[in-house]
């Protein structure tokens, strides 16, 4: 009879915790932004606590309306899209400073995360993302490669970036996987935190 009383204390304990966990939780107060394109809208959570510099360099070009009116402009199939810095001209725009990787916040390159897109160099990011229609490893940072930082999840509307990613595309200049039909960023805005009561 003692254990069982002393195993009932411990389960109800334990509700009581779980009870008290819950009701601490909160709505995400991560920065959520969406993505108003030619094929549908996508809304990012993004991860500041994992990736401070790269949210802050985000969020700047997002309130600036650096990305509005610019196109995806590499579509690999089912892979990934591209966006960030060209015109639908394919003209590029003038971003600010490249920023230091932070691709050892341990994210990884899952389907539906959003990275910051850079050169050969890793510390090369701007303004340049892109979204994994995949789980993409090779993307991931390793002991012998600096990978790229994941810094958000699509939350709705994934659906509209696999539509972005069956499109055709063909080279255009010396640029390879260009959208025949060009896919519009129309804007890319803060969305406002829903209301608690």
């Amino acid at each position: 009879m003692l254990l069982i009383a002393a195993v009932l204390v411990l389960l109800c304990q334990g509700d009581a915790l779980a009870q008290a966990a819950g009701a601490s939780s909160s709505p995400t107060e991560n920065p959520v932004v969406e993505i108003v394109t030619s094929k549908g809208r996508i809304t990012v959570e993004l991860w500041p606590s994992d990736a401070p510099m790269t949210v802050k360099n985000f969020l700047h070009y997002v309130d600036s309306g650096f990305y509005d009116d610019t196109i995806f402009h590499r579509v690999l199939n089912d892979v990934l899209i591209q966006g960030g810095g060209l015109s639908p001209e394919l003209a590029a725009k003038i971003p600010g400073p490249s920023i230091k990787i932070e691709s050892d916040n341990g994210r990884l390159n899952l389907r539906g995360t959003i990275a910051m897109a850079r050169g050969q160099d890793k510390d090369s990011a701007t303004s340049e993302f892109y979204i994994n229609l995949h789980d993409n490893p090779d993307f991931d940072r390793t002991l012998k490669r600096s990978g790229y930082t994941v810094f958000g999840q699509v939350t709705d509307g994934i659906e509209a970036a696999d539509r972005i990613g069956k499109v055709q595309t063909s080279r255009r200049g010396t640029r390879d996987d260009i959208p025949i039909l060009p896919v519009f960023v129309e804007t890319i805005r803060r969305l406002e935190p829903p209301d608690t009561p």
